[in-house]
């Protein structure tokens, strides 16, 4: 096919309406050697389709490509170089075909060849071909019969195209029709692009550039078809004959060593291709976050012309305006760079009068060797095969990679005139670089980049009124299977774990309330308890999972990781979502057993004298016991009402801590999607979006660091050398000769043993102090419960013989709340309170003081196995069992007992409000109200129980 002449395939080609798809890989390598033309020199000329430099012969010129000097005729070629010489004569021109010299009929043009006028032929050759000694101008008949025209080259007078003919019987053609690539069409029956408008410039110039292309391997006409395919979203057709579809057709007729002149537009001649192009082989360098990957683009004009070659990063893909900094930032490796802005219609009219194309290539240079030019493919999502869309799925199988790509066209729209305003502008409202990291890599390799563009058309219609939304962003991506899989196994693991502990706590709860049975209610409570062990499992897993990106992501010199995507984190944020969910039913039922435990202040003060009272009538005083004093009672009461919501930690100083770190130190600035650790931002410099597992990571670790400092300061400092107020409690229990039963199930509790060594504490200073101070002196007997045992608080686990008793004292006081059938009218409420009071208050000391042998009990330690999985093996059948408990565990039913269930809860409130809203100050705000709330509601209604239970009047707990 390359030695048929010239007129055959042309009218091969004219002939050719169907699209034949080439074989890119054939044509085209993927890397270059990066060279410019100013690095060509006066000897060389820049080849714009290889992009490298041709070195030039002697009396030669290097335009786009090397020519004899004018008045030089080519000597001899041998169809990669040329040797010239000057014509001898100076009035001699040189011939058409540039290898003789020849006398001119007039004047010699600028090209230094001889020149006809329009319509009319150079003769240089007889018809046996032997040369003439000057040359002649023929007119060629442009009417009937001859019906000829100079043809395309002018060297003789050839039947003009039928299609001049037919439109006027001529070989002119019409005002009325359009002329282009040798033919006359009538209006409209030109193949448009894929606007829904005819398009002047296409049907102008492109079967113009495609014939120019196809005949004489033109570079610049090739280039503009090339562009014209472009500007159809590299489209094609069977049935159409498009811009892309001459593309395809020429490059399929002509040899190998000419398509070369062709840009590269598509990868391989299939779909499919684009996972062999984008995942087959890495890159041969390694990137690291202390660099930037550099982007080349050659830029070519909307006519084919090579303009320049550009540095990517400079705005020039950029259509948003921003400053030079910040426009940088975007190709620093590793930031996830997103730019938005809404752009006015009139203002790309004006900036963008013609558009400029883009080859983009990625630098690659590895040390001691030169520089050397990715090619980076392009994702068309606008690109259409026969009218289907080839690239908006998400599977690469599918994907049809091109090349080279355009931000504006306000040309193509336009249809009556190349100066009018456009019908229609289409723009790259959205562009994409996008890096994939190497799966286990350790040296930052990362498979070829995608560009992706997405273009929008837009019908114009009110310049000045009209927008529209435009976007640039890289993003970082690594296949994310395998940390999925890790956490899946995770939490598999621990949640097994979970029922493992949950179904103990299960049987625990059973014994402790003395119930065989497993019914409905078991049930709840195992679903209760397990809601809770699963949200310290996916706590667990999300804090580890938000601290594992932090610390990798940020701490690695050669990329080893990347964040995941904002679309890849949702799974992670519905972890977030199940714990905060699941953890608060555990605080709310953590929050209603609290306010429902049954609690008991059993007063050991007994009459010290009996006082004498006059009795009316007799006129004789009689003997009677002196009252006991309930203000130690109330008092107790009180403070245990105080000490019902104290905390290992200081809840207000936790959230104005935490927001000093983050917003005013800037730990938040590392949740920033960049690899930078810098606390502060300059404000000239581009600020990433966030990360939702760096945040939650970052927000998460500050909060329990700040709590864990809390506690421990508390626990090591403070409650030993300022106050304790838990043991400090109990201290107040002796002096006030109170002992407190506590029961958090109805068959187990705790037992804070009050008994005053010195037999009485309703005395006087002087006595309150000398008591003291021989006990200080170890000159009385010790607080314990048992005989030289300092053993005050216990955890009890009793029969049922005395709870049942311990019922049907407190019952008449029930009824009170009860059904108003049950109550005894002619019952005064005061004065049942007060029977009641006292009859379980002479019970349970007599309990305690062993008189009731049927509800005796003993006093042991709890192994370490039981301590461990907090439950009980002994199972109290005859008697109570009192568990010496040293760790003052009756804290476990205040707040104080439950700081890691309410530090979760508020870390995973602040997090998940900050994940919503994206602000750690709205989120901080709301943490201190809901911390305020809960503990009003566990002050007040605990208040109320704590007057319910221990038939303390609660207008003397204040």
């Amino acid at each position: 096919l390359c030695h048929r002449p010239l007129a055959g395939v042309a009218k091969s080609y004219f002939s050719i309406i169907f699209l034949l798809k080439p074989n890119g890989f054939s044509c085209q390598q993927f890397s270059i050697t990066f060279q410019q033309p100013t690095d060509c020199g006066v000897e060389s000329y820049f080849d714009i389709s290889s992009l490298s430099c041709v070195k030039c012969g002697p009396n030669q010129v290097n335009r786009l490509a090397c020519e004899c000097q004018t008045g030089f005729r080519v000597l001899v070629s041998n169809g990669a170089s040329i040797t010239c010489q000057q014509c001898p004569d100076a009035n001699q021109g040189v011939t058409q075909d540039g290898y003789g010299c020849i006398h001119c009929p007039g004047s010699v043009g600028d090209n230094g060849k001889c020149q006809c006028p329009k319509g009319s032929v150079l003769v240089e050759r007889e018809w046996n071909g032997n040369p003439l000694n000057e040359a002649q101008c023929e007119a060629c008949n442009a009417t009937e019969p001859a019906f000829s025209a100079p043809d395309m080259t002018g060297n003789r007078c050839v039947r003009c195209e039928d299609s001049f003919i037919n439109s006027s019987q001529s070989c002119v053609c019409g005002t009325s029709n359009i002329q282009a690539g040798g033919m006359c069409f009538p209006p409209n029956s030109l193949p448009a692009s894929a606007l829904s408008v005819t398009s002047l410039w296409f049907s102008s110039f492109m079967y113009s550039s495609a014939a120019a292309c196809l005949l004489f391997s033109n570079r610049t006409a090739c280039q503009s078809l090339g562009n014209m395919c472009v500007m159809n979203m590299h489209s094609s057709s069977t049935i159409n004959n498009d811009a892309c579809g001459l593309y395809n057709t020429i490059l399929s007729l002509i040899c190998d060593s000419r398509r070369t002149n062709l840009p590269w537009l598509y990868y391989g001649d299939q779909l499919g291709l684009a996972s062999r192009i984008l995942q087959n082989e890495p890159l041969p360098v390694g990137f690291s976050f202390k660099g930037t990957q550099k982007l080349r683009a050659a830029v070519y004009s909307v006519r084919g012309e090579f303009l320049r070659w550009e540095s990517v990063g400079g705005g020039n893909l950029q259509l948003c305006p921003d400053t030079p900094t910040r426009q940088q930032s975007a190709f620093m490796f590793g930031t996830a760079y997103k730019q938005s802005c809404v752009l006015s219609v009139s203002e790309l009219l004006n900036g963008y009068p013609e558009p400029v194309f883009y080859d983009v290539f990625l630098v690659i240079q590895k040390p001691q060797e030169d520089k050397r030019l990715l090619a980076v493919p392009l994702l068309n999502i606008n690109q259409q095969f026969n009218g289907q869309f080839t690239n908006q799925g998400s599977s690469m199988n599918n994907w049809y990679l091109t090349r080279r790509l355009m931000l504006v066209d306000t040309l193509s729209g336009r249809e009556k005139s190349l100066s009018s305003s456009p019908k229609v502008i289409r723009v790259a409202s959205n562009i994409k670089i996008g890096f994939q990291l190497v799966t286990n890599t350790q040296k930052g390799q990362v498979y070829p980049p995608l560009m992706t563009v997405t273009y929008s058309d837009i019908l114009v219609t009110d310049p000045t009124t009209q927008t529209v939304t435009v976007s640039f962003s890289l993003e970082y991506t690594m296949d994310q299977e395998e940390a999925r899989v890790k956490t899946d196994i995770a939490l598999g693991v621990l949640g097994g774990v979970a029922v493992v502990h949950s179904l103990l706590k299960t049987a625990s709860w059973k014994r402790r309330i003395a119930s065989p049975l497993i019914d409905l209610q078991t049930i709840m409570k195992f679903l209760v308890f397990y809601a809770g062990d699963l949200a310290n499992v996916f706590f667990i897993i999300t804090v580890g999972t938000g601290l594992y990106w932090l610390i990798f992501f940020k701490a690695q010199l050669f990329v080893s990781v990347l964040l995941p995507l904002p679309a890849q984190e949702e799974r992670f944020v519905v972890y977030v979502g199940c714990a905060f969910a699941l953890k608060t039913v555990q605080f709310l039922h953590k929050l209603f057993v609290q306010l429902s435990v049954d609690i008991f202040f059993i007063d050991w003060e007994r009459p010290r004298s009996k006082a004498s009272k006059h009795v009316e009538g007799s006129g004789e005083a009689k003997s009677q016991a002196s009252p006991v004093s309930i203000w130690r009672t109330y008092f107790v009461a009180n403070e245990w009402n105080e000490i019902q919501t104290i905390r290992k930690i200081n809840p207000t100083f936790q959230v104005i801590a935490v927001l000093f770190f983050l917003e005013v130190v800037g730990f938040s600035n590392l949740a920033l999607r960049d690899p930078s650790s810098d606390l502060h931002l300059s404000p000239e410099a581009y600020t990433p979006p966030y990360s939702l597992i760096l945040r939650y990571g970052v927000a998460s670790a500050m909060w329990l660091c700040i709590g864990l400092i809390q506690i421990t300061f508390f626990k090591v400092i403070h409650e030993r050398f300022v106050e304790d107020k838990i043991r400090q409690f109990v201290d107040l229990c002796s002096i006030s000769n109170i002992s407190v039963l506590l029961l958090s199930h109805r068959c187990f509790g705790y037992y804070i043993h009050g008994r005053s060594v010195h037999g009485h504490a309703d005395t006087n200073m002087d006595e309150m102090n000398t008591n003291l101070k021989r006990e200080a002196e170890n000159l009385c007997g010790q607080r314990g419960l048992l005989p030289n045992s300092d053993t005050q608080t216990f955890q009890i686990s009793i029969t049922n013989r005395l709870r049942a008793q311990y019922d049907r004292i407190i019952e008449p006081i029930n009824w009170r709340s009860g059904p108003s059938r049950l109550v005894d009218a002619s019952a005064n409420p005061c004065e049942q309170s007060t029977n009641a009071y006292h009859t379980m208050n002479r019970f349970l000391g007599s309990v305690i003081d062993h008189a009731h042998r049927e509800m005796d009990y003993i006093v042991k330690d709890k192994l370490l196995f039981e301590r461990i999985i907090g439950m009980e093996f002994i199972e109290p059948l005859d008697k109570s069992i009192f568990y010496n408990d040293d760790s003052h565990s009756f804290a476990d039913v205040l707040f104080y007992g439950n700081e890691a269930v309410l530090l979760i809860f508020d870390t995973l409130f602040f997090c998940v409000v900050d994940l919503g809203s994206q602000n750690f100050i709205l989120a901080a705000v709301l943490t201190y109200l809901q911390q305020l709330v809960f503990r009003l509601i566990r002050n007040g209604m605990g208040r109320r129980n704590l007057a319910s239970k221990t038939l303390v009047d609660k207008r003397f707990l204040i």
